[in-house]
């Protein structure tokens, strides 16, 4: 990484992300990361955290309470999520439509470097039939 030294707190964080599958708060990673007898101080997860998510290394959600929460990219380049309010579950979604409209709104209003973030979130299907079969 190019401006970023490769730290102990840093390597510990970086496999700890790993081995997860979903996202996380810094304060449920500190927690993990105390497990594992990591003496990391939660300030310095934090910027950790904040610093791979701006290098690209880790998906940034916000959720509907403002919580910040990160995952490990599966896919590289831009997209968007696709989350289910009961079990947490997150896909992964192109939005060329979306994508379509950014770029519409940028030459209408003449905004150029326009950023974006995506979040949706509904209810999957296994947790839809679970909650219509109980």
């Amino acid at each position: 990484m190019i401006g970023q030294r490769t730290t102990r707190q840093r390597r510990a964080i970086g496999q700890l992300m790993d081995e997860l599958a979903d996202f996380r708060s810094a304060q449920q990673i500190h927690q993990l990361l105390a497990q594992r007898g990591e003496d990391i101080g939660l300030a310095t997860v934090y910027r950790t955290l904040g610093a791979m998510a701006a290098s690209g290394e880790f998906d940034v959600l916000r959720t509907a309470t403002g919580e910040t929460l990160y995952r490990r990219c599966e896919r590289q380049g831009h997209h968007h999520h696709l989350v289910c309010r009961s079990c947490g579950r997150t896909v992964e979604v192109q939005a060329a439509a979306f994508e379509t409209l950014v770029a519409s709104l940028s030459d209408e209003t003449g905004f150029v470097d326009v950023s974006h973030t995506l979040e949706l979130f509904g209810t999957c299907a296994t947790c839809a039939e679970e909650l219509a079969t109980s």
